[in-house]
Parts: structure tokens; sequence; C-alpha cells
């Protein structure tokens, strides 16, 4: 294996052959690596993870070299296929330092590139790495290695460039010493660049070449163009159709140039955003670009800034080192993950100190694991393990924390966000496809006349021998003429393909991408993101999507929380009451809403019942939580909130008057508005959230000592907790619960219960023994937690909203009326994307879901089969199939995408109208619509926001990246990018229609045109003893497509318009007509080709009737000669498709008017002129005297009038019956544009939606669910009680631990950065804070004094 492969391309998994006799062994001994640098040996633990087999299909076009012993050393002669058993496997250490000479060593470099085993290998199967373990041996690195032995990219940098193409990767841990960039430039790590092009200077000429070459109609001319080289063989200028083709090429080549330095520009913004790394000559952090990062380099990032390499926690702002990031661009989840740095470098928050920061890291090498990492940092002559607690990945983002100190591990395509990216696809449309398979076909038709022309004249030149003694034929081989004739009418018939069609075709898709940019309805003012197309050539795959793959959070909704409404004691409160419902009594509950201000008016009235309840929900929600508040330079207070939905309500109690400002280690202070009142309460307990349990518990001794249990969660958890006497408000609040969550809000139950002082005292005894077992710790928690949570009083519920893009609701719902089925990929909870769907309308009231949630393969199984069978059992109609919905979660999903099960997937994915996934992964996301696409033959959208979405945007047809919050890693790998997800409406519905419709009309008449001349040609065989003889000159048939036709298809594909965008929005069904293939198929293919056979022979015999005897005299009596009948021929084909295109035109423009009539008047004019002026400089000799006798002839004319007349009489009576008697759908939509007839629909919308109401709320007491987002990792309680927010910040801005015997706490008592207690008010209970504030009157006066320094 070479030492110096790079992995330069990244795939979103490895495939390997599967070779038993090369497989590690199953023992489970540790593996040794050893390292020569300290002679030490460390142990690796067994690559423990399951790995799963596919099978690849034909549509993965994945190539693998691998063969026997693809890893052979340069040294080594034999393969020992027990190497990896720990008895016998020795690792290979280091060189020593020995070298070989320049001739060795080139030597060995060259024989390394082209020596390979040519056995195949015989396994029939392939395996997926997912890099769950350490890469520590061969396997995880086969397919890289082998694929990159060949990869002309690194060759070229390698062995021209003489470029540093990165490290080994040979299976031995990696070393990166700590900021010494000088040792760690030997190991040849990369840089910290990333690129998404195509190409690049070493890769273009051969990508672009195959890209070209793989459409059958560019090789058919260069097969052609060398069959003109060779001599006497061809009846027309050996160069015409060279030239042509390299003008097609280099056309083809200058456009896919310009999006690719589209996308070059687009990676070099981000390489160079500005980012600061520690400088040892300046003893500080200097603000540097991302690209000039290395591996080794301590980098600051600081808050809300995203992380620009994968790095190792080294300290931050926040005590013991913890530090909040977001992943959302990386697993789509919206929860903040919390890491924390090792407790012996977590005190270096001075950046001199580093300049003492030498050691260095022995790390795994680079894999696609987003959530495993293993390494040891030897520092201070310690080795201290690194964990995923350390690490931070590139693409996350930084939040909730002021700054941090990072050690860069992986940089640019090593990092684990660049592994789970797969180069960017070269993809071919539909359409394209088509065409290739019927230039096979029409390649066939060729090879019939061709024969039949051939043939022909070898028959005639044996039967007719004694008649053509003057061509001297007599004792020529037949068979040698019959070859020399094949090449001869291949030439002749081979413009029966358009040679022009593809660079056209490139030129107009180049201009529909440019006015799809330029269109204002597309652009999103306000971040001022214009839509921008990255790859023109997939416009028209726009107009025949059937699947959309949507990813959730950034792309249907923001990922931002709003406290919309709560209920409170059986009364529903809103800012902004809606019209027609305000508050009214109905069957004794009241329904609609009151207002905030009445809310706050309530709870300050002592007298009003309602006021206890309402304090106390207040202060549930300004209290029971995990939030930190950070006061801010202009005293507003921002909450560190661990998830959105925590922040949305804390921000809501404050909103409402309840502030919640200090948090220590054993209590939280919160403002009372109104009266200028702090509130203490004494953080006894905290019961944590997770999906099992489904709410969250925080238990308080209030300020009056009373003990109170205040508990948040899913309505279904909390109900079963009341206590059955005394609860009034149940009723109520289930009515308001019903009614949030039919409008698609993230609801969630509060109540309480006031604990007797013995009860909880057991209680907690039975609580700490749980908490410091370790048998089932978890689970012992959570019985805990049940034995206090009961009996407890609901005093409401509350609502917030997930809220959505802009527009999307409708968007969604027109694009499900124009038959595109939607799934949604998220990694949420069930719950969550049940609701947010219901709030997008991609479920509705009257769906049935059917819901797969198993927690094994077997169980899976079952319940997809039991669906199937007993939806057939039914017989569904199609209007039933509208009404079924799947969910799915991602346990359950990686069994359906096994090969035994995808099938039972599909089937019920084609029978629902919407599928939601919940909790996959980035891989199940590519896995998913990997599968669609190969067992469909449907074209997929794939659309997201994220680096995590990158995977399945590449994977689709079509891939749409949206600019948003989660960075711009999709935006830059997609196809397409756009601001907004509300913009697919116009940008499939109208745009994609008009480039389908346009492309397939342009594609079309290209061929047609080209019949209906070129087999003119094929007809006079017969009447010139099939002697090859053209019927034109050959100048002014290379002509007719670079001329006078090229105009019609170009200005039909950027201009014309089947229907308005105004109808095309409005009816979004026409948009099935892509989908159905009405435009372009096989079958209107042919018949385009028949008619232009029809055209052709109607031309030659036409033409014929009207010169065979001499009709056509000059002024002298001069009878025609034979290129005044080619030009008639010529001119009367020309006027014929120039009128088909007429014919086909729906819209007529200024454009129009120059590219029809225009290309023939140009024609007139041209031919006078180049036929007087041409032969005089050699070209077009046959054109002497021609044009006299051509323009001056009445029969030239009239042939003009009658034969353009007569052949398009059957196009324009068949388009007459057509419309008239079997119209399609758009037919009817096109006499509603033209008449501007109105459509008088009834107006039932607002009925519609009453009756949805009605619906959902039916629905919604058969399933509620509820939205609670909050981490599930646990630590929570441990994490709160680490800060004391009523410190000061340190120099350095940190917040030390609050912990009293933490040594930082001691230290920061030494610095006085907040006020000691003195001996005479030492509070009875030494760790308890009642009391802490009691010496500082500024504190008790006003909690806002030095707010700047307060956190």
């Amino acid at each position: 294996m070479s030492k110096d492969a790079k992995v330069a391309d990244d795939t979103l998994f490895d495939i390997d052959i599967l070779n038993d006799s090369a497989e590690p062994s199953n023992s489970t001994q540790p593996h040794i690596i050893a390292n020569n640098r300290d002679a030490e040996a460390r142990v690796i633990p067994p690559h423990t993870f399951p790995e799963e087999t596919i099978d690849l299909d034909n549509d993965d076009n994945i190539e693998n070299d691998i063969y026997d012993n693809p890893f052979q050393d340069e040294e080594s002669t034999t393969w020992d296929t027990n190497r990896f058993e720990t008895n016998n496997y020795q690792p290979q250490l280091y060189p020593t330092g020995q070298r070989n000479g320049f001739f060795a060593n080139s030597f060995n470099k060259v024989k390394n590139i082209f020596v390979f085993n040519t056995k195949p290998s015989d396994s029939g199967s392939y395996e997926m790495n997912r890099y769950n373990a350490v890469t520590n041996n061969e396997l995880d690195g086969r397919y890289a290695d082998s694929r990159n032995r060949f990869n002309i990219k690194i060759l070229f940098n390698r062995y021209i460039l003489r470029k540093n193409v990165g490290a080994s990767d040979d299976g031995t841990p990696r070393e990166i010493y700590l900021n010494d960039r000088t040792a760690n430039h030997a190991f040849n790590y990369g840089d910290n660049h990333i690129s998404t092009t195509k190409y690049n200077i070493a890769t273009f000429l051969p990508k672009f070449l195959f890209q070209e070459f793989s459409k059958y109609a560019n090789l058919f001319f260069l097969c052609t163009a060398a069959i003109q080289q060779v001599p006497h063989v061809s009846p027309t200028n050996r160069y015409t159709t060279v030239g042509t083709l390299m003008v097609v090429l280099i056309v083809s080549a200058f456009k896919e140039s310009i999006e690719d330095i589209k996308r070059a520009n687009s990676d070099k913004e981000l390489n160079n955003s500005k980012t600061e790394i520690y400088s040892e000559e300046n003893g500080d952090f200097i603000e540097r670009r991302w690209i000039d990062i290395r591996a080794g380099d301590v980098i600051r990032v600081k808050s809300e800034e995203a992380i620009p390499a994968d790095l190792i926690v080294i300290s931050s702002s926040e005590p013991e080192g913890l530090c909040y990031i977001e992943t959302a661009n990386l697993d789509g989840e919206t929860n903040l993950k919390i890491k924390q740095a090792r407790p012996e470098t977590a005190e270096m928050m001075d950046s001199r100190k580093l300049n003492n920061f030498k050691g260095k890291v022995i790390s795994e090498q680079p894999n696609s694991s987003l959530y495993t990492y293993e390494g040891t940092l030897e520092f201070n002559n310690r080795k201290i393990p690194l964990s995923p607690e350390q690490m931070i990945l590139r693409g996350a983002t930084l939040r909730n924390t002021s700054w941090m100190f990072g050690l860069v591990i992986f940089t640019g395509h090593e990092t684990k966000l660049m592994r789970n990216a797969t180069a960017t696809p070269i993809k071919r449309t539909a359409v394209e496809r088509v065409i290739n398979l019927q230039i096979v076909a029409l390649f066939g038709v060729l090879i019939v006349l061709v024969l039949i022309s051939s043939l022909g004249n070898a028959i005639i030149s044996s039967t007719q021998e004694k008649h053509l003694s003057y061509l001297y034929v007599k004792g020529v081989n037949k068979v040698g003429l019959f070859f020399k004739d094949f090449l001869t009418f291949w030439i002749l018939f081979s413009n029966l393909v358009p040679i022009s069609l593809f660079v056209t075709v490139e030129l107009i898709k180049y201009y529909q991408a440019f006015m799809i940019g330029s269109d204002l309805d597309l652009y999103h003012e306000e971040s001022d993101t214009p839509t921008v197309v990255r790859t023109s050539s997939l416009v028209e795959e726009l107009g025949q999507i059937e699947y959309i793959f949507s990813d959730k959070t950034g792309t249907l909704t923001k990922n931002v929380m709003e406290f919309k409404s709560c209920s409170i004691a059986g009364r529903c409160y809103i800012e902004t009451i809606p019209e027609d419902k305000k508050a009214s009594m109905e069957d004794g509950i009241e329904v609609g809403f009151r207002s905030f201000d009445e809310l706050k008016t309530k709870v300050n009235d002592l007298s009003d019942d309602e006021s206890q309840v309402i304090d106390s929900f207040l202060t549930l929600l300004s209290i029971c939580h995990t939030v930190i508040p950070e006061f801010q330079s202009d005293g507003s207070i921002k909450y560190q909130a661990a998830s959105p939905d925590e922040g949305a309500l804390v921000e809501g109690g404050a909103s409402l008057g309840y502030k919640f400002i200090i948090r220590k280690p054993s209590s939280v202070t919160i403002l009372l508005e109104e009266h200028n009142e702090q509130k203490e309460y004494q953080l006894l307990n905290v019961c944590e959230f997770n999906s099992t349990r489904k709410r969250m518990s925080a238990i308080f001794r209030l300020p009056n000592g009373e003990i109170k249990l205040f508990c948040k969660g899913a309505d279904t958890v909390i109900l079963e907790r009341l206590e059955s006497d005394n609860n009034p408000y149940v009723e109520a609040t289930m009515r308001h619960l019903e009614d949030y969550a039919s409008d698609g809000l993230r609801t969630l139950c509060l109540a309480t219960r006031t604990i007797p002082e013995k009860e909880y005292q057991e209680w907690s005894t039975i609580y700490e023994e749980a908490s410091t077992t370790l048998d089932n710790r978890a689970e012992k928690l959570d019985e805990a937690a049940n034995m206090i949570e009961k009996d407890l009083f609901l005093i409401g519920a509350t609502a917030i909203e997930d809220k959505l893009q802009d527009g999307v609701p409708e968007t969604i719902h027109t694009l499900q009326e124009a038959g595109i089925k939607i799934w949604v990929l998220t990694g949420d909870k069930q719950e969550t994307a049940i609701n947010i769907g219901m709030s997008c309308r991609l479920l509705t009231e009257d769906m049935n879901l059917l819901i797969i949630n198993e927690e094994t393969k077997e169980e899976t199984r079952k319940n997809m089969r039991d669906k199937i069978m007993a939806l057939k059992e039914h017989k569904l109609s199609q209007h039933e199939m509208n009404t079924l919905a799947l969910v799915i979660d991602g346990k359950s999903l990686s069994y359906a995408l096994e090969s035994d099960l995808e099938d039972y997937l599909l089937a019920l994915g084609k029978i629902c109208k919407a599928v939601v996934c919940c909790r996959v992964s980035p891989l199940q996301k590519a896995l998913v619509v990997k599968m669609v696409k190969r067992k469909t033959s449907s074209l997929l959208l794939a659309i997201g926001d994220g680096a995590n979405d990158v995977s399945m945007i590449q994977a689709a047809h079509v891939g749409v990246g949206i600019s948003g919050m989660e960075g711009m890693q999709a935006a830059r790998s997609a196809d397409i990018a756009v601001g907004q997800f509300r913009f697919l409406k116009k940008l499939l519905l109208v745009h994609g229609s008009w480039s389908y419709q346009r492309i397939s009309v342009a594609i079309l008449y290209s061929f047609y045109k080209n019949t209906a001349l070129y087999m003119t040609q094929f007809w006079f065989v017969f009447a010139n003893a099939f002697s090859g003889q053209s019927i034109m000159e050959s100048w002014t048939m290379s002509y007719y497509n670079v001329f006078f036709t090229v105009f019609p298809p170009f200005v039909i594909g950027v201009f014309d318009q089947f229907v308005s965008s105004r109808l095309l929005e409005r009816y979004p069904q026409l948009y099935k007509l892509g989908q159905q293939g009405k435009f372009f198929s096989v079958r209107i293919f042919w018949g385009w080709i028949v008619n232009g056979f029809y055209h052709s022979a109607v031309v030659y015999i036409g033409t014929m009737l009207f010169y065979r005897y001499g009709m056509a005299l000059n002024m002298h009596g001069e009878v025609a000669d034979h290129w005044s009948w080619g030009i008639a021929v010529y001119t009367s084909s020309i006027l014929i498709v120039l009128g088909k295109a007429a014919l086909v035109t729906n819209q007529w423009t200024k454009f129009t008017l120059f590219a029809i009539p225009g290309s023939f008047i140009f024609w007139m004019i041209f031919f006078p002129i180049y036929a007087s002026v041409f032969p005089y400089a050699n070209i077009s000799r046959e054109y002497f005297g021609v044009v006299k006798h051509t323009y001056g002839s009445g029969t030239f004319w009239l042939t003009l009038i009658v034969l353009p007349v007569f052949a398009l009489m059957r196009d324009f009576v068949w388009k007459y019956y057509r419309r008239m008697y079997e119209p399609e759908s758009y037919h009817l939509v096109q006499e509603m544009q033209k008449f501007n007839i109105s459509d008088n629909r009834p107006h039932v919308q607002h009925f519609q939606n009453e009756i949805r109401k009605v619906r959902q709320v039916q629905r919604m007491k058969k399933q509620r669910g509820f939205a609670f987002s909050q981490s599930e990792e646990g630590g929570q309680d441990k994490i709160i009680r680490m800060y004391d927010t009523t410190q000061k910040r340190g120099v350095y801005g940190e917040l030390h631990d609050a912990n009293p015997f933490s040594n930082n706490n001691a230290e920061n008592i030494s610095n006085e950065s907040f006020n000691m207690v003195n001996d005479g008010n030492i509070p009875t209970d030494p760790f308890g804070d009642t009391n802490e504030l009691s010496n500082d009157p500024d504190l008790i006066e006003n909690p806002f004094a030095n707010d700047a320094d307060i956190r």
C-alpha cells in the first residue's frame, strides 16, 4: 500500500470487496499498536462494532480495482491471511531513517502506480464500513487506497506538480504535535481547504471528455469525423464534421467551466473565512484564514462562530471547561450538545500559557463516524485519554459560550463532516438517457439505410456493368466496393443525428438557469439570497419530479420557538386575540382566548380565585428548567438553553413578569417585575427528562419553607399521575390541548404538588441511593422519580410554535396537488415530527397514520407485512390512499432498508400520500433516497440546508440546498440553491414545467429538422444508381444546422411559454404532464422522426416532379443543372421546417419573429451573396452561375409555395383534431388564457377550513402527541449546579466552577471575584446560599448592579 496516498474525495461510506481470506480474526484480544517515536505500545480495543453487508445495484457506479493483494507492502512478496491475529500480528514500525537513493525512490514510485494483480476477486458481496471504531487496521481504508492509486488528481499532483498529497493512512494511529508545525509537516497532513467542485486542472479533461462521449451522438460524430479522413471515401468536405464537433465540445467545456468556477468561488469564500490561530512568535492569537489552519494548531472560537476544523476542547469560558455546541448542521438535531475539556487542560485560560502547551496527541485516523473518537494526549509527562466528549466537529456552531480554545486534530477533507460528504457527482437527466437510447435506435436505422444503399450500388455495379463502362467498374472487387460504399453512405446519412443538438440544448439550459436566477419571485430579500442554479444541465428534471425528500429543521422550520399561548385554570391566554376568537362559554367550558394583559391583571389581584394558580404556573415556567441566565452589556438577559423549547418557556415566563435572573448551585432567583420583588427558591432535586419518562420535574423549597414539586411533560404521562379527586381543570385543559394540537403547536402539561417534609426526607434517601448505585442507575432514578411524581394538581398547559418557514404549508399542499409525494426525513422524535407534519399540512386531519416503531427486525417485518396485507384486503380507492401517511422511526428504518425488507418499505411508501421518517441519521437519509431511486423509475428531488443533508442531496436526481441558518454546506453541494422552501413551488410548477416542455420541443424539433432535410439524400440514391452523389453542396449542408435552423429551437427552448406562470401556479395539476411524459417519450420521439421522413419524401418527390422534365428554364432556354435543383430542395426544406416551428410555438415574441421568419429571410439573402463570391475563393465552386438560374426561375418560386403548404397541411389538420376532439388539460387552460376566461368555481375555502377543524379535533381525541425537545444525555442536574451567575467573570471572561471545594473557585475567591461573607453572618447551612447576598445591599436593592459583570 502506498504510504503517500491521500483520501482526496471522501465518500459517505466505503465499499470493499469482501475477501474471507483477508478478514481479521474474530479474536477478542486487543490489538497492540507500536510506535517507534516513544517505543511504547498502547492497547486498542478490537473492532467490535457491527457492520452491515449490502448488494450494489446496477445504478451504483462504484469502480473497485481491488484484487487479491491490494495492500502488499513494497518490500513483501507474500500475503499473510492471519496477519491480524493478535499472536501473529507484529506491527510495522516507522522507518528508522534509512533512505534509498534518488533512482531507487523514483523506480519504486513508478512501480507502485502500475503494479497490481490481474486476478479478479471471486467475492460476490460488498461490505459497508461505518467507521464506528478506531481505524486501526488496513481494512478500513481498502477502497479509498485502491481508488486513490488510480486517482488522476492525486497522481497529477504528486508526480507532475510535485505537490504534497497528504499523510499516510496505513491504519496506524497518527501523531499530532502540539503547537509544532515543523514536526507535523513531516507527516504531510492535509491543509484545511475544502473543495466541492466537479473538476480541477488535472481531472477536467478526462472527466469532461468522458461525460461528453458518454453521449452517443458525440461518439457517433467522432467516428464519422474519423471516417471522413479516409481518402476517396467522403462525398463531402473532410473537415465539416470534425470542425462542428470541436465547436460543440468547446461550447460545452466553456459552460462546464463557468459553472465549476462558481463552485470554486463559493469554496474560496468559505476557505477564506476568518479565525484566530495561536502564534508562538506573537504569544497570542492572530487573525488568519480557515485555509491556514493546520493539524496541531490551537485556535480560539468565539460564541456563535462556526467550528472550522475537528477540534479537541482545551478550555473554555464556562466552568470546568464546558461548552455548548449546536450540531444541526451535522445531524439535524436542534438540542445543544455539551462538550467538556479534560481537567488537566481546563485551567488554560491565559493565552500566554499556551507557549508551554507542548506534547503530542496519538489520534485515530480520519474516519466518517460522527459519534466516536479515541485518542491520547501526552502532556506534562502524563497520558490523558480523549473521547468524543472532548471532540467538536467541523460544521458545528459554538453557542452559549463566550470562547473556547481548541486543538486542531483533523482538517479539510479529513474532517468527519467532509468524510460524510461524497464527491460532487456528474448527473445525467432522464431526457438525456432517453435521447441516448433513441440515438442508438437511430443508428440502427442509419445502418439499415447504409446497407440498402451499399447493396444497391453493389447490385447495380454487377448487373449494369456493361452500361457503366465509363466508370471502369469492371474487375473491381465487389466486397471492397461494398465496404467503401458503406463508409461513403455512413458520412452521407450521418446528419440524421443532429450534431448541433447538444450544444443547442446546453445553451438553452444555461439561459433557462440564468432566467431562474433572475426571477425576483425566487429572491429572498431578508437574507439577500437569490436562487442559484449550479448545475444547469438538470433544469428540465425540475418539471418531472415525483418524490421530494425534505429535511425538517431549517428547511421546513426556522428552528425558532415562540411562546404562543397558555391554558391556566381552564382559561386560554394569548398575546393577540384572533378575530372571532374571544372567550365565551360552550357546554360549561370556556373556549376562545383572553389576552396576556388580562392574565397579568388577574395574577396581581390577590382577591381573584385564580391568582394563586396563575402564580404557580408562571413560577413553574421561570424555575423548572436547566437554563442559565447571562446578563448582557445593555442590561438585557440572554437565556442559555440546551433546547429551544426550554428557552421559549423561560422567555414566555419573563414576558409575563416572572423573570429568571440568577442561578446558583442550590437555588434560583426570579424577579417579579410588577412589584420589583425578588424571590429565591432552594433547588433540592431535579428528575431529568428522557424519552421514556416524557417529563421533567424539579423539587424546590419555597421562600415560606414549603416543599413543592413542579412537573412539566406530555399530556399522556401527566394525566395518569393526577390526583383523582381534586383536579377541576382537566376537561377544559384537554379541550385547549386539542385546539393547540389542531394548529400544530407543541404542547406541554404543567402540574404541581406540595410534598410533606417527612415524605420528602424519606424519598430523598431513596433518591440518593439510586443516584449513587452502580447497578442500573438510570432505571432506579426513574423508579425513584415515579414515587414522588404522583397525586399531581394540573394547573394548565403551554403551546409553543416551532415557527415554520414562510409559505411552507401552502407550498406542501400545492406540491401534493401536483402529484408529488413528499417524504420528510428528520432527526427529531416521532411526536415532534408528527406535530410539524400537521402544522405544515403534510399530514392532514383526515389522514390515517401507519406507524412503524419496532425494536427488532422481525417485529418490523411483521408490522409492515400486516399493514400491506390489510391494505390489499380492503382494496382502497385512490381517494382512500390519499388519506394514508407512513411514520417510521430510525431504528425500524435501519431494518426496513435491508435488502429483504426494503420492498415492503417502498410498497408502503408508494401507497401513502406522505411519509415521515424520524430519528434518521445522515447515512439513512442518503440510503432512503438511493433505495427509492434504485427501485423506481421516478425522478427524485432532495432538499435540505445542513451538512447532514449533503449526501441525500447528492444522491437524488436533483439536489436543492437552502442557504439557511445551518450554514452553506448544503447550498454549496447542491445542484440548485434557494433561499426558502416556499420557492420550490414556482421553481417546480413554473420553471420546471416550462423547462421540461421547452427542452422537449427543442430536442424533438432538432431531430425532426435534420431528418426532414437529410433524408432527401436517401430518396435520391434510388435515382442516382446508389452512387453516393449528394443533392446539395457539402458546406451548404453544414450551414443548415449552424445558421438557418439554429435559432428556432433555441428561441422555443428559451422563451416559449405553453401556459403562463399564473395559471401554472393556479392549476398545479398541470405539473402531472411532466410526470406522465406528455411532451417527451419514445412514442412522441418516433412520431417526430416519421414526420421528418414524410416531409423529406414530400420535398424530394415534389421537386423531382417540378424539375424532372427541365421545366426550370433560364432566360436563354438553359435547363436547370443539378445544383439548382439542390437549392430548390434545400430552400423548400428550410421553409417547411420553419413552418413546423411556427406550428409548435405557443407564444410569439420579437425573438420568435427573428428566429422563424428571420431565418428564412437570412437564407434568401445569404445564398446569392455566398454563391456569387465564395466560388472565386475556391470554396463551393459548384455554385458558379447557379444564382441567376435559381432566382430567375418561376418553377423555383412555385415550388416554395406549393410544397410547404402540402407538407404542413397534415400537421395543421392533426393539431386541429387534437385540440377540438382529444384535448389535453393544458389545451383547455391555454384557451382560458387566450380568451381570459375566469375560473368561477365556488369559494368554499372557509367551509373546508371548518370541516378540517372538526376532523382535527376528533382525530386529536384519538391520538395526541407532544413535543418537548430536551437533551437526553443526562447530567443536566450536575451541570446547572456548577453555575453561580452572581459571580463576576474573570480577567479572561471565564466563569469558574461554583463548587466551593474546587481549585478554580479557591483561586476565584483569592482574587476577590465576588464578595466574601464575614464571620458574623455565616448562614446556618454552610452549603446553602439562601443568605449569600445579605452582605451586599447593592445587590439586594438593585439586582442589576454591575450587570455587565453578573451572569
